[in-house]
């Protein structure tokens, strides 16, 4: 596409198109949308369960897996729809998924044991990401995000050493404290208060208000359910068990982040994927710059989605992020249909094509396009 076929695309005939295609998801959701997403829950839980069952014989990467597939299931087949009010108006569930009841207070650690805050997730994540896709207010852009590494004189095997040590670590280090910040700044806002500092430092201090709250909100309480309180329901059968459990644990958390990793970073990043200087204005240019911001894996059935986490149909997703997750298996070949009409490139690739386009972005080998400007382009699928 492009700059020309960019500017000239219809607005209000895409929004009345895609309009279209939600009317008729909101016509089809009910009870079986509500079944669908238990599956996907007792899919988890049984990952989850064989994982730790298996652990506390020795340390081992299988029983890490199992585990690690568990959590990833929980964040994003559980709290990012739920969250997300995906399930908010199918009548008749359980309150508990729901966006108003789900991993709240004490069910946090039943619903979404995670080292961010549901809370957190959902300002950083629900509101900020979504609404300003490829923008300098979207808290994800990967660009923007990682400009100190794509203009450092770091050599550039280091580069791609540091970005592959950071997939192990990255919801620690990146959308733990990333979650904390927006959340801190959002609350301090709308009750009238100085901007609190979230630099570095003053963030993870334990001796500011906002590092306390990091500390004792989000980091001590799942470092003590995941490494010291599981393990220990294992000493009963020995030491040994215990302390296999827990090196499995620390195995399938490092697994977890890169799983999240390779899933969640290269959906909205790559030379051949839009970046915005300037805010859009009205649901057509929102539903086109979700189009062109964003790419898919390969899609289809339950299993295959499993492992994705959804997470594949993120242009569908971020079309209509209040949708249950079995929905969009509907929802995507009618959008790629009317991406056809109107002359937009549908981006779908296999997700390590994708990941090695988001870690040439990471490490400054190339650059996100600009559709303001007379060389964007967009290659042709």
């Amino acid at each position: 596409m492009s700059l020309n076929s960019y500017q000239n695309v219809d607005r209000e005939e895409l929004a009345k198109d895609l309009n279209a295609i939600h009317t008729e998801i909101l016509a089809r959701m009910g009870e079986d949308d509500f079944k669908h997403l238990q599956k996907m829950e007792r899919w988890g839980r049984a990952c989850s369960l064989l994982g730790y069952a298996t652990a506390w014989i020795f340390p081992n990467p299988i029983s890490a897996l199992l585990i690690s597939q568990g959590s990833f299931t929980r964040w994003t087949q559980m709290t990012h729809p739920i969250v997300h009010k995906g399930y908010d108006k199918v009548d008749n569930i359980p309150e508990n998924y729901t966006s108003k009841k789900f991993a709240v207070g004490w069910r946090r650690f039943i619903d979404w044991p995670d080292w961010i805050t549901p809370a957190g997730w959902h300002q950083e994540h629900d509101i900020l990401h979504h609404y300003n896709l490829g923008e300098r207010l979207d808290p994800d852009h990967l660009q923007h995000n990682l400009e100190w590494l794509r203009e450092s004189k770091i050599p550039m095997a280091l580069r791609f050493l540091l970005v592959g040590l950071f997939t192990t670590v990255w919801k620690i280090l990146y959308y733990t404290p990333r979650t904390h910040k927006e959340l801190r700044i959002s609350n301090a806002r709308q009750n009238g208060e100085p901007t609190p500092d979230m630099s570095r430092i003053k963030a993870w201090s334990l001796f500011t208000k906002q590092g306390r709250a990091l500390w004792f909100e989000s980091m001590l309480p799942y470092a003590v359910f995941r490494f010291v309180l599981v393990p220990a329901l294992f000493l009963p059968l020995s030491t040994f068990a215990a302390t296999s459990v827990l090196l499995t644990s620390i195995l399938a958390e490092l697994f977890t982040n890169m799983h999240t990793f390779l899933v969640i970073v290269p959906n909205h990043a790559g030379d051949d994927v839009m970046m915005f200087e300037e805010k859009g204005k009205g649901r057509g240019e929102f539903y086109l710059r979700q189009i062109l911001g964003s790419v898919n894996y390969p899609t289809g059935s339950d299993s295959n989605d499993f492992f994705y986490g959804w997470l594949n149909y993120q242009i569908e997703h971020h079309l209509w992020p209040d949708i249950p997750l079995s929905q969009y298996q509907f929802a995507q070949p009618k959008v790629v249909q009317v991406c056809k009409k109107h002359g937009i490139p549908y981006r779908q690739d296999s997700v390590f094509k994708r990941l090695g386009k988001a870690m040439d972005i990471m490490v400054g080998r190339t650059s996100m396009l600009k559709p303001m400007t007379d060389k964007a382009t967009v290659a042709s699928s």
